[in-house]
């Protein structure tokens, strides 16, 4: 609110209001990019490693053989799924470990809701307190 009526009260006194944003100019697509690797400008070194992209340890020439050694939650072979379920046959918990909540014992089950439950729950309570 006051910042309003100081810049009005500038304006009418004859100041000009410079933006305090400043502009560069349109913008030019590069003719030519590089992109061979370079080190970054704030590595403590100034070089990149003396193995890098030889070949040697986590590079890759393509990216099926990266795929080939890459893990997330396990290996993602190519054979994964190659395999039906069926012949891979049950799969049983480890002991003490359960898949469903219903097959806890019974007091750590859900107890079901009851109708006045329920109906307060649908008319967010108003019906429980008439």
């Amino acid at each position: 609110m006051f910042a309003t009526r100081a810049l009005r009260q500038a304006t009418a006194h004859g100041a000009e209001r410079t933006p305090l944003i400043r502009f560069i100019g349109k913008r030019q697509i590069p003719s030519a990019v590089d992109h061979t690797p370079q080190p970054h400008p704030a590595s403590p070194t100034g070089s990149l490693p003396a193995n890098f992209g030889n070949g040697n340890g986590n590079s890759h020439t393509s990216f099926s053989s990266y795929r080939d050694s890459a893990q997330q939650h396990g290996p993602l072979r190519k054979s994964f799924g190659a395999q039906s379920a069926a012949r891979l046959g049950p799969i049983e918990p480890p002991n003490g470990h359960y898949f469903d909540r219903n097959q806890l014992p019974e007091r750590f089950r859900r107890t079901p809701l009851s109708m006045a439950e329920i109906e307060a729950v649908e008319t967010g309570g108003a019906a429980y307190l008439s």
